[in-house]
This record gives structure tokens, sequence and C-alpha cells, in this order.
């Protein structure tokens, strides 16, 4: 457990067809914010790509890690941002439900892989200023990077 200290508090919105996670990215570089939170986001893709498989998974432990891509959903979502000081960028860790409009609204829940912005997205993002939040990878837990908080 580490008790965050919390620096400003942004509210954004994602342009049509814009790149969800470059244009995270640019924001957080362009605003000088290095980690944080989004307590919530709401969206609509036009097309994007989730953790998932219909496939036999050989190994239940391990994560999954093939797209399963949709288009055409609206989306609410959370998560958080470490930033990684040797690519000198953020690393996002975001996790999503998609709700297909074309089939009555069939919902999916997963990791966030790519998006595409359809007409918007609205997000709220919180800064951390203390402690440094990174996320090393840990092999022996099948290379998942984990958040940390270091003093």
């Amino acid at each position: 457990m580490s008790e965050l200290k919390t620096g400003r508090s942004f509210g954004l919105n994602f342009d049509h067809k814009e790149d969800f996670f470059q244009t995270l990215s640019d924001f957080c570089r362009d605003n000088d914010v290095r980690q944080g939170y989004i307590p919530m986001f709401l969206a609509a893709f036009a097309e994007t790509e989730l953790a998932g498989t219909c496939d036999r998974v050989d190994d239940p432990e391990a994560p999954v890690r093939t797209p399963v891509y949709l288009e055409k959903v609206e989306a609410v979502g959370c998560g958080t941002f470490s930033y990684d000081p040797d690519r000198k960028t953020i690393v996002p860790h975001i996790h999503v439900t998609v709700g297909l409009k074309q089939l009555s609204a069939a919902a999916y829940s997963s990791h966030l892989i790519s998006a595409t912005v359809q007409y918007l997205t609205e997000m709220l993002i919180i800064e951390v200023t203390g402690p440094e939040m990174r996320r090393p990878v840990h092999t022996e837990l099948y290379d998942v990077p984990l958040l940390t908080f270091e003093s």
C-alpha cells in the first residue's frame, strides 16, 4: 500500500479519428505529466482491440495477449499510467468495457490494446506526484509489468 500525493487534475477530450494511446501520450508529454490515474473515461471507438481469445488456452494462469477486434463500440474505462525513464514515455494500463452498438450493445470487458476514437473520448486524469510509479516486468510471472510504488 502507498499513500499517493496528487497534483493537478485534468479534463480531456479526444477528437474524432485520433489514436487513443498516442493522444494520451502526447497530452502527458506536452503537460509534463509522468504518472497518474484515470478514474474514468467515456468513449466511442470506431475500432478497437481488446485482449481476449475464443481459442483454447494452454496455460490458464498466463495472460491472454491476443487481440479481439471490434468496431463501432461505446466504451467506459479507467486505468493507471507510470513513467519509463529509459524510453522517456508513459506506460498506460487501461481496462474497458465496451458495447457493440450494432449487436444490441453486447458487451466485452478486457485490457485495451488499441483504439481509434469515433466522435469523442471524455477523460479525467489525476496526476500523481509521489511516490514514483514504475511498471517493471516480472519474468517469473509471464513477463507481466506490475505497478510498483517507489519512495
